[in-house]
């Protein structure tokens, strides 16, 4: 049985090693990764192993967004500190979870249930994993300098983001204008996709500010938002479909 061992305190992985050798010692462990991006490397660059035992908290971000960025087609026994990370998602999502410090008594437990795994058991476990992907976090506010000041602002107070090639500025509802030093895409990969839509290549706007939606002559759509825009705010033909389908709370 080929293992890979994910796990970043070196204290813990030598324990881990050690027991294996006590309780399973036809184990060959083929990998120790330590982060989440050594973890994804490892898996999309190596053979997949017959077996992963995983640390819940690794050196750069929880184990969990390992599941977002590359396709895990193993099963995995998780090990943890914590008993509450452990309670709820996985005893439906994973094989077994070992509380620390590990024990030898709970490593054979979890080898022998893994053994006993059936084709279909081992499908049906595979196909839950995607539950592990964490769902993102939008930001609810941002901290924009003005002056000698941070000046807290609620994304839902935004009506729109205005871009040119030296400036960012955040249209408030209320009619305010706060340059912002980031860059329009920038601010975007932070707010959540369904409450805000890149209209074009210089504005970016908040579904809820949206007041009118004018049908042009040529099939482009102009937009009136709450708040003033510093132009005229036109979706193309091209992306008409797209914006309503984004107003509307389609997919």
């Amino acid at each position: 049985m080929k293992v890979l061992i994910v796990e970043d305190e070196t204290s813990s992985y030598e324990n881990l090693l050690s027991i294996l050798r006590e309780v399973a010692p036809m184990t060959e462990v083929v990998g120790n990764t330590e982060s989440v991006a050594e973890t994804v490397r490892w898996l999309d660059e190596n053979q997949s192993p017959d077996l992963i035992f995983m640390d819940i908290h690794l050196s750069d971000d929880s184990a969990f967004a390992i599941f977002s960025q590359t396709e895990v087609k193993v099963p995995i026994i998780f090990t943890t500190a914590y008993d509450q990370y452990a309670l709820d998602a996985f005893h439906v999502n994973s094989i077994e979870y070992l509380l620390k410090p590990i024990k030898a008594k709970d490593v054979r437990r979890a080898i022998d249930k893994f053994h006993m795994l059936s084709n279909i058991d081992l499908a049906a476990y595979l196909g839950r994993m995607g539950s592990l992907v964490p769902e993102p976090r939008w930001q609810s506010r941002l901290l924009v300098p003005h002056r000698d000041m941070l000046v807290p602002v609620n994304v839902a107070d935004i009506a729109y983001i205005f871009s040119t090639d030296k400036n960012t500025t955040i249209g408030m509802n209320n009619g305010e204008q706060l340059g912002y030093n980031k860059s329009l895409e920038s601010i975007l990969s932070t707010l959540d996709p369904q409450q805000f839509f890149r209209a074009n290549k210089q504005f970016a706007i908040n579904r809820d500010s949206v007041e009118k939606i004018t049908v042009w002559y040529d099939s482009r759509l102009l937009l009136t938002l709450t708040a003033a825009t510093p132009e005229r705010l036109f979706i193309s033909k091209n992306r008409a479909a797209e914006f309503k389908q984004w107003m509307t709370g389609g997919r």
